[in-house]
């Protein structure tokens, strides 16, 4: 059985800024969480971006993470996703996971479309027999023929990002986590994209978006948690907390 469990989980990392300079006085509305200043050294500033926070999901969870841009939302993610080591607290999860937290794979300019997919699979540690068909499945999706034998370097912007997409999504998870969702390409492939993102989903047994899209929370997710600097300050289904959200920015 899939879950995930968070007791107490706090993160906190050192930022160097400018003596005086006007990016110290943003920095809490750029990263998120509390901003507190090293006694011994004013250059740095120790950002909490997740303060305290408890979580529990099961099989069927869909939940949506709602707050304002720096409320620590994607910190949450990346948490769960193991990019980030939390500075305290407990995060247990069963089940396997994958994130669609960031799709812009380093591609390599010089190497092939069909070279850089075998690479990354590789370094995501695909078992090595499943490789050559997972290549296939995504050189198809990709929809770039010819080009995938060519250097990345001679594609687009669109073509890196289809690329890209097709790479990162290529996935039978247990466990999805997803900040907002994700442009590839031109209209028709950005369909195509969003059937494949509403594919892995439906075969998914628990979900973590952060999202703003409204419509998206209210048909994706049957709970959802409200954070603002860090902490969780709300919970409750999606469509009334996302009503309270609204509420607050407006008032």
């Amino acid at each position: 059985m899939a879950y995930i469990k968070v007791d107490n989980l706090r993160l906190s990392y050192h930022v160097l800024v400018e003596t005086g300079s006007i990016r110290k006085a943003m920095i809490s509305n750029l990263l998120g969480g509390f901003v507190r200043k090293k006694k011994d050294n004013k250059n740095i500033v120790t950002i909490d971006a997740i303060r305290g926070v408890d979580l529990e999901l099961d099989d069927g969870d869909r939940l949506a993470v709602i707050g304002h841009n720096g409320a620590g939302k994607t910190s949450l993610l990346k948490v769960l996703a193991s990019i980030y080591k939390p500075t305290s607290g407990s995060v247990r999860i069963s089940g396997e996971v994958e994130s669609l937290i960031n799709t812009g794979f380093g591609l390599e300019m010089e190497e092939t479309g069909r070279e850089n997919i075998r690479f990354i699979l590789t370094l995501l540690g695909r078992p090595i027999n499943s490789i050559e068909q997972e290549i296939e499945e995504i050189s198809e999706f990709t929809e770039l023929g010819e080009f995938l034998d060519l250097p990345v370097r001679t594609y687009s912007t669109g073509m890196q990002t289809r690329l890209s997409f097709a790479i990162s999504t290529n996935i039978k998870p247990e466990i999805l986590l997803m900040d907002e969702m994700i442009g590839a390409g031109d209209h028709r492939f950005q369909e195509k994209a969003q059937k494949r993102i509403e594919q892995i989903a439906k075969q998914t047994k628990i979900i973590v978006l952060a999202s703003h899209a409204e419509a998206l929370i209210k048909e994706w997710c049957n709970k959802a948690i409200w954070m603002e600097q860090g902490k969780i300050i709300d919970v409750g289904g999606p469509e009334e907390l996302w009503a309270s959200y609204i509420k607050s920015m407006t008032s």
